[in-house]
């Protein structure tokens, strides 16, 4: 999400909110309240899941090895349309070869082996690129990012259209299912180097929303595991459903587009292995689109930790991630991994 002037800031935060309201008033039974306002349950939404002997708790994956290298990145961009206007054009990120270190080279031959996919949502106004130096350091660690913009939400659509947040989860599926298939087609860059059982989501602000409906109203059963960047359940609910799917949530509390009340009160609801990791002095854009470099570099390295841990199933990195999350005093998590 692009950065604004402190008025245009409040306009957009009044808009957001009273859209998403309106929104979740309309599917409610009535009570007249937010999500944030809502007590949290007693009880889990997801029934209690038992795990055969042998195999790693729920929401844990298998045991495994991220790679430790650093790979060089590659670009390209693909177009799909879910019907009527929902063209999606979508921006992939992967590993490639070559030196790491260097410019993203479009068109780069993909890197040897197979690579963990993570689907990335923009903020409202926004476009996949406003958040490349995040996403592609994803790549440089071996993760496949598939980052769609969106038709009603993203910076230069001619209609930009709030509530169409609701819709994006089924738009994020849908760009999940073409890219995973491409691991199949022959003649295809990404042929044989997807690995198709093990799927993240991701998302920034709006795109936060759309990631908590992947595991909510919108449940994509592939997905392993979820990130909450500056992100609120307004208008898809905290009915967590499905197989355990560890979550992080990262949120400043000096938001003030997305209140952190109200991303915390959606992590709470959580169900499943969670982290939270809160920056006091953070604010909506901070640290993803450049404005924060100690910011960006802490948020990049507790995220990568967290997806090596939950697409890997690297131990390794689980063990490292706290100390990864409060090194420098910027910031403090609650883990529940």
């Amino acid at each position: 999400m692009p950065r604004r002037s402190p008025p245009a800031r409040a306009m957009f935060a009044a808009t957001v909110t009273a859209a998403l309201v309106a929104i979740l008033a309309g599917c409610s039974a009535g009570s007249g309240r937010s999500v944030a306002d809502r007590p949290a349950p007693t009880e889990s939404p997801t029934p209690v899941v038992t795990t055969p002997a042998g195999q790693p708790p729920a929401g844990q994956p298998p045991a495994g090895v991220a790679p430790s290298r650093r790979f060089a990145v590659g670009v390209r961009e693909l177009t799909y349309n879910r019907g009527g206007d929902r063209r999606l054009p979508v921006t992939v990120w992967y590993p490639a070869q070559g030196s790491p270190g260097g410019g993203v080279d479009r068109g780069a031959e993909v890197a040897d082996g197979r690579f963990p996919v993570v689907v990335f949502s923009h903020g409202l106004t926004g476009r996949p690129a406003d958040y490349r130096a995040l996403l592609v350091r994803w790549a440089a660690v071996g993760f496949v990012v598939v980052a769609p913009t969106y038709p009603h939400t993203s910076r230069g659509a001619s209609d930009v259209q709030v509530l169409d947040v609701i819709n994006q989860p089924a738009d994020a599926s849908y760009v999940l299912t073409r890219v995973l298939a491409l691991d199949g087609v022959a003649g295809d860059p990404l042929r044989g180097r997807i690995a198709v059982d093990r799927v993240a989501a991701a998302g920034h602000s709006a795109g936060g929303v759309t990631t908590i409906g992947l595991f909510t109203a919108g449940r994509d059963a592939r997905l392993d595991a979820g990130i909450v960047l500056a992100g609120t359940a307004l208008g898809v609910g905290t009915e967590f459903s499905g197989a355990a799917a560890p979550q992080l949530f990262v949120h400043g509390q000096r938001d003030d587009v997305v209140s952190y009340r109200a991303g915390k009160a959606a992590y709470d609801r959580v169900p499943w292995p969670k982290a939270m990791l809160t920056l006091p002095d953070g604010d909506h854009v901070g640290g993803l689109l450049g404005s924060g470099e100690r910011a960006l570099d802490l948020i990049t390295d507790t995220t990568v930790e967290f997806l090596r841990w939950t697409l890997y199933g690297d131990d390794r990195a689980l063990r490292r991630l706290p100390a990864q999350a409060t090194r420098g005093g910027l910031a403090s998590l609650d883990n529940q991994l």
